[in-house]
C-alpha cells in the first residue's frame, strides 16, 4: 500500500481524501436512514459489503421503504448499475494479476475510482489511483454506513435532521454531471415526467423502471450525426473533383506524362 501511495501526487492523494470525507458523510446518512425506516441493522451493512454501489443502495432502500417489493428493488439497483460495465473495459489494464485480486478489484469499481485512474497519464500511477481510491472508499463507506446504522437506531425520526433529503440529494448528484449533454437532457427529463405521471398509478417502485421510457426520446447519437455530415461532405468534394477532371478532358497515359 505505501509503494502505491508513494506513485501518486499529493495533489491527487487530497483530492481521494476529499471524496472519502464527502461519501462517509453520504453513507453515514444512508445507515441512519435504512435503520431509521424499519429495516434491521445488517440490512445496510450487508449491502455496502457486498453490493458497495452509493446509488443503486439508496435506490433499492428506498423502494422498500416507500413499500415497493424486493423485486423493483434489486431491478432498479441493477438498472442503476449498469453503467459499470463500460466503466470495467475503460479501467481493466489496472486489474492485472492473478483472478482473485481482479475479483477483488471488480469490487471496488465506483464512479470515483474510474474517475481517478482515467486521469493518471500512465499504466503504473492509473492502477495505483485505482486501488487507492477503490480500497480507501470502500473502507471509509462501510466504516460509517455501520457508524449511521448504530446512530440511526438512536435518533428515531432523521426527517428531523433533514437527513430524508439524502435519497433524491445522492441521486441527483449522480444525474447532474451527465445532463450536460442535450441528448441525455432530453431522456432523463421525459423520463422523470413519466415517472412522476406514472407514481399515483402503479406500486412504489414500478414508476422508476417506467422512467427507462425516456431513452426512446435520446434520438440519434451525434457522432452517428457528425459521421453521416462527414461523410456527405466527402462525396460531395468527390463529386465536385469528378467534375473538375471531367472539364480538363481525359487523363493522359503515364508514358505520356513521364516523357
Amino acid at each position: 500500500m505505501r509503494s502505491l501511495l508513494r506513485t501518486l501526487e499529493r495533489a491527487t492523494l487530497r483530492d481521494i481524501a476529499l471524496v472519502c470525507l464527502a461519501d462517509a458523510l453520504v453513507g453515514a446518512s444512508f445507515g441512519a436512514i435504512s435503520v431509521s425506516g424499519g429495516l434491521p441493522l445488517w440490512v445496510p451493512v450487508a449491502m455496502s459489503v457486498l453490493v458497495f454501489a452509493g446509488g443503486s443502495q439508496f435506490a433499492a432502500v428506498g423502494i422498500v421503504l416507500s413499500g415497493g417489493g424486493v423485486l423493483a428493488a434489486v431491478v432498479t439497483g441493477l438498472v442503476l448499475n449498469a453503467r459499470l460495465l463500460p466503466f470495467g473495459f475503460t479501467v481493466a489494464d489496472a486489474l492485472d494479476g492473478p483472478l482473485w485480486r481482479r475479483l477483488l478489484g471488480a469490487q471496488l469499481l465506483t464512479d470515483e475510482s474510474v474517475a481517478f485512474t482515467l486521469l493518471q497519464p500512465d499504466p503504473k500511477r492509473r492502477r495505483a489511483a485505482y486501488w487507492v481510491c477503490g480500497l480507501a472508499l470502500f473502507l471509509i463507506w462501510n466504516a460509517s454506513v455501520l457508524a449511521g446504522a448504530l446512530a440511526g437506531g438512536l435518533i428515531g425520526d432523521t426527517d428531523a435532521l433533514g437527513l430524508d433529503a439524502a435519497f433524491p440529494a445522492v441521486l441527483l448528484a449522480l444525474v447532474l454531471p451527465s445532463l450536460t449533454d442535450r441528448r441525455t437532457r432530453t431522456a432523463a427529463l421525459t423520463g422523470a415526467a413519466v415517472a412522476v405521471a406514472a407514481t399515483p398509478f402503479v406500486p412504489a417502485g414500478l414508476s422508476v423502471l417506467l422512467a427507462l421510457a425516456g431513452l426512446l426520446f435520446a434520438g440519434r447519437p451525434a457522432a452517428d450525426a457528425g459521421a453521416a455530415a462527414a461523410g456527405a461532405a466527402s462525396a460531395a468534394t468527390a463529386s465536385a473533383a469528378e467534375g473538375e477532371g471531367e472539364g480538363e478532358g481525359e487523363p493522359r497515359p503515364l508514358a505520356e506524362e513521364v516523357h
